[in-house]
């Protein structure tokens, strides 16, 4: 049976994933960044929801889930039901609607950088609404779900197929971002194997008895190395229950930022050639005070502006002793394995770098981590693995 989903997000809390009043695609405001014509893609409307209690809690760790999470998570006493979530990014070659048009074809030698999240589709359905559940019958039989942010960028719907190398994915239905973590597609373990998902990034856990964020956290530490940080999430406390959920969702970076096409760079490992063409469009090198020449997305200037003008106007310009760069078309911490730096957009900024190196106490001055979140970026000193000289756009300005 291929549909959309219609009930997903008003029974989402039986699930676990009612996580507000209105999702906002943890934009966290209505504005859209400043216009930019041509640029940026307008921001997909709010999903509503219904305020619930769900049960659900949501556990991950930096880089992944160790080695033996999965089957430990399974048997451990005090855990009611459980099921872990495989992602990686992969690369989407073509795709097709149900009629058999063409949808996407990139260039020769270019790809789309594409999020897609597998699971066991019977553990998975214990965490979907009711009338959601049958689409587990059918991630067991080789098809896959879009994410609804994902389904509208890519105008695709059910009956659509999906190519990645070799392998042809048909969709079978749409349902909510919360529901699927916010990826762009969701299959079973035995389709994401081929596709490279293999990496198992985060939990949702139903306790027994009292669900508290420190119970779970308590039934969870024996699992993991003693050097290893997590992060526990109680209903409500996230916007979408994912890893890395301080940041927003590659799906959601491409609605308000556009999409590109990419392919690894040859003789530097971890690096990107973007297509040129999204790179004209996108990518512009402009002068700012404090910062010097700076070469970001062009629609994140006015709050990087509005960020340097803020400090300069309160006497805080020292706070800022040097710039290291944002526009970086790379993987994550430069591994090919690795999914898509945030830098590729152009909408992360590293400043005071030597103070602050990634994985140390963080020293930078509150005075400026303040403005910074003022103007809707978000701080890398806060992460679980800190990155002290990281700010990243978040959302809009607080008074947008």
């Amino acid at each position: 049976m291929r549909r959309r989903s219609t009930t997903g997000v008003l029974a989402g809390a039986v699930g676990g994933f009612a996580l507000g009043a209105a999702l906002t695609l943890a934009l966290q405001g209505s504005a859209a960044p400043p216009d930019a014509p041509g640029t940026v893609a307008r921001q997909p409307e709010p999903v509503a929801t219904t305020p619930q209690n769900p049960e659900a809690f949501l556990v991950w760790t930096p880089g992944g889930l160790p080695e033996g999470f999965r089957d430990g998570i399974e048997h451990l006493d005090g855990v009611e039901r459980a099921v872990v979530v495989a992602s990686d990014n992969t690369w989407l070659a073509r795709s097709w609607s149900a009629q058999g048009e063409v949808v996407d074809d990139p260039r020769p030698g270019f790809a789309i950088p594409f999020e897609v999240a597998a699971v066991e589709p019977r553990a998975f359905a214990r965490f979907l609404p009711p009338a959601d559940r049958s689409v587990t019958l059918e991630l067991e039989e080789g098809q896959g779900v879009l994410g609804e942010s994902s389904a509208k960028l890519r105008g695709l719907g059910p009956g659509s197929v999906l190519r990645f190398d070799d392998v042809r994915v048909e969709v079978a239905a749409i349902l909510p971002d919360e529901l699927v973590g916010a990826h762009e597609l969701l299959v079973s373990l035995d389709v994401g194997r081929p596709l490279g998902v293999s990496q198992d990034r985060y939990a949702l856990i139903v306790p027994e008895g009292d669900p508290t964020a420190e119970r779970v956290e308590r039934l969870v530490r024996p699992l993991l190395p003693d050097d290893l940080d997590m992060r526990v999430r109680a209903p409500g406390d996230t916007p979408l229950f994912r890893h890395g959920d301080a940041v927003l969702a590659p799906v959601q970076i491409k609605a308000l930022f556009g999409e590109f096409t990419a392919r690894a760079m040859p003789g530097h490992p971890g690096f990107l050639t973007l297509d040129p063409a999204w790179v004209r469009q996108s990518i512009d090198t402009q002068r700012v005070p404090l910062l010097g020449s700076v070469t970001c997305h062009i629609a994140l200037f006015p709050q990087i502006r509005g960020v340097v003008q803020d400090l300069i106007d309160e006497g805080l310009g020292r706070t800022i002793d040097s710039f290291s760069g944002c526009w970086s078309a790379r993987h994550i911490n430069r591994v090919p394995s690795a999914g898509i730096s945030h830098h590729s957009w152009g909408i992360a900024l590293d400043v005071n770098v030597p103070a602050n190196p990634f994985g140390a106490l963080p020293d930078q001055d509150p005075r400026l981590v303040r403005t910074f979140e003022r103007w809707g970026f978000t701080w890398g000193g806060e992460w679980v693995v800190p990155d002290g000289m990281h700010f990243e756009y978040r959302r809009p300005p607080a008074d947008a």
